[in-house]
């Protein structure tokens, strides 16, 4: 899944050089864990179910029927995102992390649209999240792009102590 390149010229950004959106591949793998432990670390800290994951992500995402979308600029990854299988004709969105030099560019609304648009190809009917409440700039992006709470009083804990917020968006 390669993107056409866009520019970021933004005078937030560090680049105007173009950005692509691709499919993940083995040697992204310590890219993909180092960038999803810069933001978790940062905020909250690392559960057993960031270390199973980041620790095998082919393993974990792909061979069961995910997908890793990365966002590449100039040769390097500026951000990524999780497909996960959750459920029937749905995926969990997760993993999302950009890197701080590309954050408030656009890069992220980038990302959810590429992972939108994989996930109704193959077939889904929604996408789910589980997020946290403290963290406003993503709640917000995740509602500008048409996520909305659900009720979670009857679903299965969350995964992660830090997800109380959890988020859907039907296809």
């Amino acid at each position: 899944m390669r993107r056409p390149c866009f520019f970021f010229a933004h005078n937030r950004c560090m680049t105007a050089q173009p950005i692509s959106i691709r499919l993940f591949q083995p040697a992204d793998a310590a890219a993909f864990r180092a960038l999803n432990e810069a933001w978790i670390t940062r905020y909250f800290k690392l559960e057993a179910p960031d270390f199973t994951i980041l620790g095998d992500p082919e393993g974990h995402i792909i061979a069961p029927g995910g997908q890793i979308l990365i966002a590449e600029c100039d040769g390097g990854i500026a951000g990524c995102c999780a497909l996960i299988p959750h459920g029937e004709r749905c995926f969990e969105l997760g993993k999302m992390a950009v890197d701080p030099r590309f954050q408030n560019c656009g890069l992220g609304g980038a990302l959810l649209r590429a992972a939108r648009d994989y996930a109704r190809q193959q077939g889904a009917r929604s996408l789910y999240l589980e997020t946290n409440s403290g963290l406003a700039p993503a709640l917000h992006l995740y509602q500008r792009h048409g996520f909305r709470r659900v009720d979670d009083r009857e679903a299965a804990p969350a995964a992660y102590v830090r997800g109380d917020v959890r988020m859907v968006l039907n296809l």
